[in-house]
């Protein structure tokens, strides 16, 4: 009797471990692509079926933001879990190539800087996220996560890639904020190749090689638990593309959306979402996997169009703020549609919630976990929640510094050139066509002195007059 007890507990013991295992995490993050780039967003142009097959079996979030209009802050913040204004990250980081350069002290550039010509002082953005944030791959790594970092980092230099941020591995993540160009062997100018992707065939387009090395990755760590962070340099300038697909965009009638080349980048990602999601039906790890996928920042005005949202990547207004999201996992997370508002440093406590992993960083978090949201739609009233976006740095002639308040369906958006505001009302005005600072001053007022309270809450660098 005892001996068939043993063996009993022989052949129940895998379907134990599997039910204690950990989920895998896929996370995709792409660049550059925005809120209505997809089918399953709107696009009637762009052609994304695999994306779409994601957000049907999946939870897609109508109103999910960036961490920032630009791309390096909200990188380091969806890695963290911290606000860009904490991080004292707030504008995309500067390439070797593109004049940055490690300091002589070996420290992030601090102070002030005055733009010639300019009435603001402004704080100067590091080179590269400090080595004490405690990242996604940290965390996961701790609770015995194996973990692949494919793609584009842009968090600093050498000595702060990747590898250095708790990834087990890294494949092309450098200092680089687009790629030299988007075909074998990456060459441009001053950069010859991407470090960390060595060139492999003449002519091969970087989003196949991309998933080709995160597809090697999960034939390795199928046992799990594993995490891949696919940061694919798509849709990112310049715009290149392979001639076929650029082909089939340019016989397709065109919307408000219209340019064949962007098409064709956004279909490669398309294509490479679908080869990793039919590796993990292969390995028979679907139902044992949460995959997210969202974007930097909004999209790019010249390659895409946003509307119905007001301008794209770089503005305050919700063409570059607001991004796609969808989470699945079948079994666990539900399936449907949530309007619920959330930002990117939600994502680590969500994915440490839902992974059964306990934070181990103490430095405080501006995320909040959404995974009771994504197991079940709650009947009662979801609290009112603020959101806070910094940017206090000059962009164009068009864009100056500012930052930005979402309480509810409330938007205000402060330009600290002349501290003007304007107040839109996102429930009657996606667009932001009607700014009612004028006609409700006592309610901008408030919201401008709840915006500067946060900020001061953050630790946030404000420009200053000289």
């Amino acid at each position: 009797m005892l001996i068939l007890f043993f063996l009993a507990g022989l052949l129940l013991a895998p379907a134990v471990r599997g039910q204690e295992r950990h989920p895998n995490v896929v996370v995709i993050l792409v660049d550059d692509l925005g809120w209505t780039d997809l089918g399953c967003m709107g696009s009637e142009f762009y052609l994304t079926p695999n994306i779409d097959r994601l957000a049907g079996e999946g939870l897609a979030f109508e109103q999910a933001y960036a961490a920032a209009a630009v791309c390096s802050p909200s990188r380091a913040a969806l890695l963290t879990g911290r606000s860009p204004a904490r991080l004292g990250l707030t504008d995309w980081i500067r390439a070797r190539f593109q004049g940055g350069a490690m300091p002589e002290d070996g420290k992030n550039p601090s102070g002030y800087v005055h733009p010639q010509g300019k009435p603001l002082e402004l704080p100067r953005n590091p080179l590269w996220m400090e080595l004490e944030e405690n990242t996604l791959a940290e965390e996961l790594g701790a609770a015995g996560y194996r973990s692949c970092f494919v793609g584009k980092w842009h968090l600093g230099m050498d000595p702060y890639y990747p590898q250095h941020q708790g990834f087990d591995e890294n494949h092309g993540g450098c200092d680089y904020g687009q790629p030299p160009g988007y075909f074998d062997p990456y060459v441009r100018g001053a950069c010859e190749g991407i470090p960390g992707l060595p060139a492999r065939r003449k002519g091969e387009y970087l989003t196949d090689r991309e998933v080709d090395e995160c597809l090697d990755f999960l034939g390795r760590a199928r046992q799990g638990p594993f995490l891949l962070y696919w940061a694919p340099y798509a849709v990112h300038m310049p715009l290149q593309a392979k001639a076929d697909l650029v082909a089939k965009y340019r016989e397709r009638p065109a919307t408000h959306q219209d340019n064949p080349v962007y098409a064709a980048m956004i279909d490669s990602v398309d294509q490479g979402v679908g080869r990793i999601l039919a590796a993990l039906e292969e390995y028979g790890l679907t139902r044992e996997t949460l995959v997210v996928f969202t974007s930097d920042n909004g999209g790019l005005l010249g390659p895409t169009d946003n509307r119905p949202l007001r301008e794209g990547k770089g503005y305050p207004f919700e063409g570059g703020l607001r991004v796609p999201l969808i989470l699945r996992w079948p079994g666990h997370v539900r399936v449907g549609r949530s309007e619920r508002p959330t930002i990117a440093m939600d994502l680590l406590p969500t994915l440490l919630e839902a992974c059964g992993v306990k934070r181990r960083g103490r430095r405080p978090l501006d995320g909040l976990s959404l995974w009771p949201h994504c197991l079940a739609e709650s009947t009662a009233e979801p609290p009112i929640r603020t959101l806070v976006w910094h940017f206090p740095h000059y962009r164009s002639q068009a864009i100056g510094p500012f930052s930005v308040l979402r309480r509810g369906d409330e938007k205000l958006i402060l330009w600290w050139e002349d501290e003007k505001v304007e107040l839109y009302d996102l429930a009657r005005d996606i667009g932001e066509a009607h700014d009612l600072a004028a006609q409700r001053p006592s309610r901008a007022a408030a919201l401008k002195a709840e915006l500067l309270a946060e900020l001061e809450a953050l630790g946030a660098r404000l420009p200053r007059r000289r």
